[in-house]
């Protein structure tokens, strides 16, 4: 019924950025929070940004000052604008949107298939 469509990761050099898109589609009544997510090689997944549907915005500490989140509620989209890149930034980074659904109007928790950022030295 929802589905999240990640796009925008790849290979940069450090000091580098790249620009992550998550697009929302299907039966969607209403967007609440929607997040960044990502995990390592033998790490567990971290929260890296999130943002409210009024565009209130947190960020973990390890990315303050080089990422910004933002999110177009007209397309259903979430962005990650990622600045100057680390190699300790290399990751998978995963969208995650708290999504109402029109069949049920209930909000459930989706997430996005995943995509790829590595940040080389």
């Amino acid at each position: 019924q929802v589905q999240l469509v990640e796009s925008g990761g790849g290979l940069v050099q450090a000091g580098g950025s790249l620009r992550l898109s998550c697009a929302a589609s299907g039966s969607i009544f209403s967007i609440n929070a929607m997040g960044w997510y990502r995990q390592a090689p033998g790490k567990q997944r971290e929260l890296v940004a999130s943002i409210t549907s009024g565009g209130s915005t947190n960020y973990a500490d390890s990315v303050k000052g080089r990422f910004t989140i933002s999110r177009d509620n007209a397309k259903n989209t979430v962005y990650l604008q990622m600045n100057s890149l680390k190699p300790e930034d290399t990751a998978v980074y995963y969208c995650q949107g708290s999504i109402g659904v029109v069949t049920t109007t209930k909000f459930y928790r989706y997430w996005g298939q995943g995509t790829q950022v590595t940040v080389s030295s």
